[in-house]
């Protein structure tokens, strides 16, 4: 008779303990630890072989190894594939997280609808919607494909019956923390349950070859909810983030094993589902006004592409005992680092007077060589003194006030010059080694004082 084996889990971080304690010693919050009763397995599977029992294999020289480039699976969104890596891959796990409401299950809908009138077989699998729901979720996005199979189920053993009986080459659960093991005792969506249908997931695409996609809730801070063990076990991480009040959606890599973790893709959320937008420049620049003080334009970096946003700044004196800095967009820290060093350095007297930043279209910049565009888009709003319309800041502050170089500094001022832009102030390390693209002038500074000078005339 087997043992029946019981544990204690932690339900914030997901720390194990064989015996009770009131504070988890992981996340030291308190009355975090549950008790939850594990039955072991009828078999054990072997990840390599794919039988039902253990197989022993032998230590290999990596030499002696044949790599194999397996084909990947394109979908018609390129802003997918760019973030994929190229495409989707045979037997990867994909973990895709966002908010509420985001969009998630719209963009996998879509994407699997693509795959199918192409002629991959795909397997929709909800665990929150019935099949008529899905239906009608469908029909408003006008997605009609013979080849794309829905199944309402929770249940994984079920789940994996059906894998067998459609053979998809792309399989999709929605969502995870729906989906139960019936030899785990504790509810769907707890610790246990998410790891363990996350590991035997993870052997079901492996062995058979299957990519699966898997829809994760996030908690309230933005994080995959359940045991941070699973964003290990998955081959990407994929996050769906952007303001519920914008109709912009940024699809981010945060881990990806067959790509890098730098790149973007940029979607609309319109009536008719989710569109790519190939060129985010044009789209987050269509709305500026010109001549407005306190508007800069920054030239940021994702990954290998270059994309123009406009930066907002609006100081104004303060009425309270404490000015107030509010950010949208770009880390609030920085920003107070950035108004402390224009008030040594340059002599802005910005103690009391409130700050209000805002990065246009509900994009978020986390990239240093936007720091220039912010210090300029301050003064230029303290100032009531606009920049002009044509011009693109690019560079990184320190403390002592110098501007510092950037990476890819050919890229960003190719884009800005594409876009019509005539000027670009940018470090003065960065000039000299690359070819200046015709129409525009480049400004080289070496401290803000310049910058400020060049961008402001004073």
């Amino acid at each position: 008779m087997a043992k029946v084996k019981s544990i204690f889990l932690c339900q914030d971080c997901g720390y194990e303990s064989p015996k009770w304690m009131g504070k988890c010693p992981g996340c030291h919050a308190w009355n975090t630890m549950v008790e939850e009763t594990i039955r072991p397995e009828k078999a054990v599977r072997g990840l390599s072989s794919g039988g039902d029992t253990k197989v022993k294999h032998k230590p290999q020289s990596i030499a002696e190894v044949k790599s194999e480039q397996e084909p990947r699976i394109p979908t018609n969104y390129q802003e997918f594939n760019r973030v994929l890596g190229g495409g989707i891959v045979p037997g990867s796990l994909v973990l895709v997280g966002g908010d509420p409401g985001i969009g998630k299950s719209t963009l996998l809908l879509q994407t699997s609808a693509q795959l199918a009138h192409k002629g991959e077989r795909v397997l929709y699998i909800s665990g929150e919607e019935s099949v008529k729901q899905t239906k009608l979720r469908a029909d408003r996005l006008e997605i009609d494909a013979k080849d794309l199979f829905v199944l309402a189920e929770t249940d994984l053993e079920l789940i994996e019956q059906a894998m067998a009986d459609v053979m998809p080459s792309v399989m999709i659960i929605d969502s995870i923390q729906t989906v139960y093991r019936s030899e785990v005792t504790s509810a769907p969506g707890s610790v246990s349950q998410v790891r363990e249908c996350t590991s035997h997931l993870m052997r079901m695409a492996k062995t058979k070859g299957i990519a699966v996609f898997i829809v994760g809730h996030v908690t309230k801070e933005g994080n995959i909810a359940g045991p941070r063990l699973l964003e290990h076990m998955v081959d990407a991480v994929l996050y769906f983030e952007g303001e519920r009040h914008h109709t912009f959606r940024i699809l981010r890599a945060v881990k990806n094993r067959f790509g890098s973790t730098n790149e973007i893709g940029v979607f609309e959320m319109k009536e008719e589902g989710l569109e790519e937008v190939l060129n985010p420049s044009e789209i987050f620049l269509e709305e500026r006004s010109k001549g407005a003080a306190g508007s800069t334009v920054v030239a940021s970096l994702e990954g290998t592409r270059p994309m123009l946003v406009e930066l907002q700044a609006l100081i104004s004196p303060t009425s309270f005992g404490n000015p107030r800095r509010m950010a949208t967009g770009i880390d609030h820290n920085r920003v107070s680092l950035l108004m402390a060093v224009l008030e040594k350095r340059v002599g802005l007297l910005l103690q009391n007077q409130d700050a209000y930043l805002n990065v246009a279209g509900g994009v978020r910049l986390d990239e240093p060589a936007i720091d220039l565009a912010v210090a300029i888009s301050i003064a230029s709003s303290f100032r009531d003194s606009p920049t002009k319309p044509t011009d693109v800041m690019i560079g990184e502050i320190g403390l002592t006030g110098e501007v510092r170089r950037v990476s890819r500094i050919e890229q960003r001022v190719h884009e800005a010059a594409k876009l019509g832009f005539t000027r670009a102030i940018i470090p003065d390390k960065n000039i000299g080694g690359w070819t200046v693209p015709k129409g525009i002038e480049v400004v080289g500074v070496s401290t803000v004082y310049e910058a400020l000078q060049a961008a402001l005339g004073g």
